[in-house]
């Protein structure tokens, strides 16, 4: 699938228009539905080609927050080969009471992998997981960067970061 293919197959999936209240609080006269383009098939694996090519010497493991970035890190693990780690959005209070599912290790180095950006709370909260569990995010990327400032926070927290899409790309103003 070609880039063009991808940003029209998830304008045409999950691009909606209306008005929507943000995960931060604040209103957006459109709306990416995640879960809406993760469940197609063919832009699963697009996404998961293209988040795959961040993989380099440096990464030994993914990762991805609940729920939105758990099909993209299990995507992309099978596209690149790389173990990966699910990030519950709290610790579950039954069995191990782990917030962070499957194997990370101390000095692990992890791409991780976030659907929408939009201020970067979300991803930072997970990175600071990582990093509390003594491995190091190397690079941070997003399917798609809504350019709300997203990119700024985060890096402004140390972290690099690239997206796979924009708004801009989107042909959203």
């Amino acid at each position: 699938m070609t880039d063009a293919q991808l940003i029209q197959r998830i304008c045409q999936t999950a691009l909606l228009h209306g008005q929507f209240t943000l995960r931060s609080g604040r209103t957006s006269h459109y709306y990416l539905d995640k879960y809406l383009f993760q469940t197609e098939p063919d832009v699963l694996a697009a996404l998961a080609k293209r988040f795959a090519t961040h993989v380099d010497e440096k990464v030994n493991r993914l990762a991805g927050a609940q729920l939105g970035g758990i099909p993209l890190v299990t995507a992309t693990s099978l596209a690149s080969g790389k173990p990966a780690v699910l990030i519950r959005s709290e610790a579950k209070v039954y069995g191990t009471a782990n917030q962070i599912e499957g194997v990370l290790k101390r000095n692990d180095r992890v791409l991780l992998l976030e659907d929408v950006v939009t201020s970067g709370g979300q991803v930072l909260e997970a990175a600071a997981l990582i990093a509390e569990a003594g491995a190091q995010v190397v690079k941070i990327v997003a399917a798609i960067d809504r350019e709300e400032g997203g990119r700024q926070r985060i890096e402004d927290a140390g972290y690099t970061f690239a997206s796979l899409i924009t708004r801009t790309d989107l042909g959203i103003k």
